[in-house]
């Protein structure tokens, strides 16, 4: 790395909710790579899903979840921009915010990796950011494409990442307690908001 380069991972998700094991995925790939910030980017309209919460508590749940962390940033950039949301034009949108000395690496589990080839301006990506494959040690990604019009790809084995909002919203659903899964002012702001009862 040069002294002139900056490491910036982009977290982008739909953070619905936001929990530790995105928390984790941050700090790992951060010591890793040598990342001196990690700026998570929620989704607005996001291209893959149907269903999603309001992007204000969204944004929210995200703010309390990284405030507390120096090395934790996050962006409306997506929330803020109208239509639907794809990650190229994000980190396009970045690129010109942070200019060419910045590398990014962007960050995500590997169920998402492993979609790759779907993504909508995939060609582009190989000059905007290489990509953090975070997976549970043994996960299968085989099937994870890559060559010549693909970014370059990193996996990052890490331990703890048996949960997914998914899963929380569904024990929220049947009048579960989110045990440690969420940080606690999520915990509260999920509670106060009554999210994802009923749904």
């Amino acid at each position: 790395m040069s002294r002139s380069e900056r490491r910036i991972g982009i977290l982008g998700g739909t953070f619905d909710p936001p929990h530790e094991g995105h928390l984790m995925a941050a700090r790992e790939s951060a010591a890793a790579f040598s990342l001196e910030r990690v700026l998570f980017v929620p989704t607005g309209q996001p291209w893959q899903k149907d269903d999603y919460s309001d992007p204000e508590d969204r944004f929210m749940m995200v703010v309390l979840a990284t405030s507390t962390d120096p090395l934790l940033a996050m962006s409306r950039i997506e929330l803020d921009r109208s239509g639907l949301t794809y990650t190229v034009d994000t980190l396009e949108e970045l690129r010109r915010f942070y200019g060419d000395d910045a590398r990014f690496y962007f960050i995500l589990g590997a169920d998402a990796a492993l979609n790759l080839g779907t993504w909508v301006g995939l060609d582009r990506l190989a000059a905007l950011t290489d990509i953090v494959a975070v997976a549970r040690p043994g996960s299968d990604l085989a099937g994870l494409g890559g060559g010549e019009a693909w970014p370059e790809i990193h996996r990052l084995d890490v331990e703890g990442l048996d949960v997914s909002s998914t899963a929380l919203r569904e024990r929220l659903r049947r009048g579960e307690d989110l045990g440690p899964h969420v940080p606690a002012p999520v915990a509260a702001y999920i509670a106060a908001r009554s999210l994802y009862l009923g749904k």
